[in-house]
């Protein structure tokens, strides 16, 4: 049963965050599957660790499962792989724009760089700016 505490008159969630830490063997073991793909530079974050590819942020590993960046492009294939989406928090229902990489990818190295090659565009298409079409017209 959830029970919210009151506070100072403010209503709270009780607590339900879990550790994203993730084992240093597993992330090992990432990287080294992704060794195709170029330098890939994990750094610590919250207990997990962050991809980096060129200076592009492109995956997260946390609690020894591997997510990759996906956008609009990328989200139907990885969807239909039974990808599940990153919610680092029970208690928030959005999602990030990271997807687990289902066990069978992550084992196969060849098909996980082909993955991790989808991210990298995915992020690359992220970080363009919007093409003046995009943009609201103040005519």
């Amino acid at each position: 049963m959830m029970v919210a505490r009151l506070d100072m008159g403010k209503a709270r969630r009780p607590r339900t965050r879990r550790s994203l830490a993730s084992s240093q063997s597993f992330e090992s073991f990432v990287i080294d599957q992704l060794a195709d793909v170029g330098d890939i530079v994990a750094r610590r974050m919250f207990g997990g660790a962050g991809l980096y590819c060129a200076g592009l942020f492109i995956g997260i590993i946390a609690r020894d499962v591997l997510y990759l960046k996906v956008d609009a492009e990328n989200l139907p294939e990885v969807r239909a792989a039974g990808a599940r989406p990153f919610r680092p928090y029970a208690d928030r229902p959005s999602s990030m724009k990271y997807y687990s990489v289902p066990v069978g990818i992550l084992e196969s190295a060849p098909e996980l760089v082909k993955w991790a090659r989808r991210a990298i565009r995915a992020a690359q298409r992220a970080r363009r700016p919007p093409t003046s079409d995009a943009r609201e017209s103040d005519d």
